[in-house]
């Protein structure tokens, strides 16, 4: 097994003992390694290959987002009444039919409804994928959920690394090669699926209120919207920092690749280790709002990155992305022990349906509000930016004990 030590100086398995738990963290692993060949070069396949421009691959990928929301919950509430395994099979499925159906398209309408119909397989995948998770991860999922991030990162990582041979490449075929091999990560990550038992139905209880009771949890809709918003600290990695490092410092271009690789190796090496203690829906509350501080130090940092001498701006940009990174294991650490603890265990598939389509409707908006608040606003922007990331974390400790009080949870499992 692989073993690293965590704060405490106890041993946590990368890779754990238990047979339906490395299955389902090797199948995910398999998956992602898929999405990162593809996801990489995703663009240049439709712009040099389809041969459409930017702009339609953009709105055609915005529609097929905004239609994917809609699927979460409902495929949450099918996954709950039907088995969570037996709808992530049938997601899988889908979503390998519609990689090779990307294969076929020569338009831009057939690339609209191919991207819609994968954005609704991913959706609901997701939403079953965390029914299944909850089920995996016994009575500690939020720790087996930390354990398994840290291999789906690792995953995302080989993956963009043998995307860029491709990208070097760059001849039809090499792009052609990235979409069969997503579409075959698929087929395999079904297959070591199988390999996971196929968890009955829990019992609902009598029914006293809406079939989507996920909809109607007053606490959990809060939490859903703070766990959207706060994951725009993505989009900032993703997509609006390495803007700013090329169009408004004097840092090497190499900085670019420099932050990014720095943000999932932090990631990939203490997620495990320091998630692993986020359990609680307390501690996830503590967690959440840490997650929030890390963010109102690191954003100004690296807005003031354009203020210091090329030769600086490196030193300070891996400063921000350090704490920044810091504040995404405790963020996302933060939403899965919420995000379980507060989910009843018979509904657990609709709620982290709900969770996603919090998190997907933040992604959605989040280029192009960041580019305008960053990009546009500058220095003023990014430490609005930081602030605005402060105060969705102050409000975790609270909506943590929302949570506990309407479920009658006892709130005192300590502080992370």
């Amino acid at each position: 097994m692989i073993n690293v030590g965590d704060a405490g100086g106890r041993t946590v398995r990368l890779l754990p003992a238990a047979p339906e738990q490395r299955a389902l963290i090797l199948s995910s692993f398999t998956n992602r390694v898929g999405n990162g060949l593809f996801n990489t070069a995703a663009a240049l396949y439709f712009t040099r290959v389809v041969h459409l421009s930017a702009a339609s691959v953009g709105l055609g990928l915005t529609i097929a987002g905004l239609v994917g929301l809609v699927a979460g919950v409902p495929a949450g509430r099918l996954a709950d009444r039907r088995g969570p395994r037996t709808v992530m099979l049938a997601t899988l499925a889908a979503q390998t039919l519609t990689m090779l159906a990307f294969l076929a398209v020569r338009g831009w309408a057939a690339f609209t409804a191919v991207a819609t119909l994968d954005l609704l397989a991913l959706c609901a995948n997701n939403a079953a994928r965390g029914a299944v998770i909850g089920r995996v991860g016994g009575d500690r999922p939020a720790a087996f959920r930390a354990r398994l991030r840290t291999w789906t990162n690792l995953g995302v990582v080989l993956g963009t690394v043998g995307a860029g041979f491709a990208v070097q490449i760059d001849s039809p075929a090499a792009y052609t090669a990235l979409v069969l091999a997503n579409a075959g990560s698929y087929l395999l990550c079904g297959l070591l699926l199988l390999r996971v038992p196929n968890y009955p139905p829990l019992p609902e209880p009598p029914r006293s209120g809406p079939r989507f009771a996920a909809l109607g949890d007053r606490a959990f809709v809060c939490f859903a919207a703070l766990h959207g918003a706060m994951g725009l600290q993505y989009t900032v990695v993703s997509l609006v920092l390495p803007i700013w490092i090329a169009a408004h410092t004097d840092a090497p271009r190499w900085t670019v690749a420099a932050v990014s690789a720095l943000n999932a190796a932090v990631c990939v090496l203490l997620q495990a280790r320091l998630g692993s203690r986020i359990e609680s829906p307390e501690q996830g509350g503590a967690a959440f709002r840490r997650a929030g501080l890390l963010f109102l130090v690191s954003c100004p940092l690296m807005a003031l990155a354009a203020d210091v001498p090329g030769w600086a701006a490196p030193a300070l940009l891996v400063a921000a992305i350090g704490l920044h990174s810091l504040g995404e294991i405790w963020e996302s650490s933060a939403g899965f022990a919420l995000g379980f603890g507060l989910a009843p265990d018979h509904a657990q598939g609709q709620y982290q349906g709900l969770l996603g389509l919090g998190f997907d409707l933040g992604q959605a908006i989040g280029p192009a509000l960041l580019t305008a608040l960053c990009l546009g606003g500058g220095r003023w922007g990014w430490c609005v930016l930081g602030l605005a990331f402060a105060a969705l974390g102050t409000a975790g400790p609270a909506v943590a004990a929302w949570g506990g009080r309407t479920r009658g949870l006892v709130l005192g499992g300590g502080v992370a």
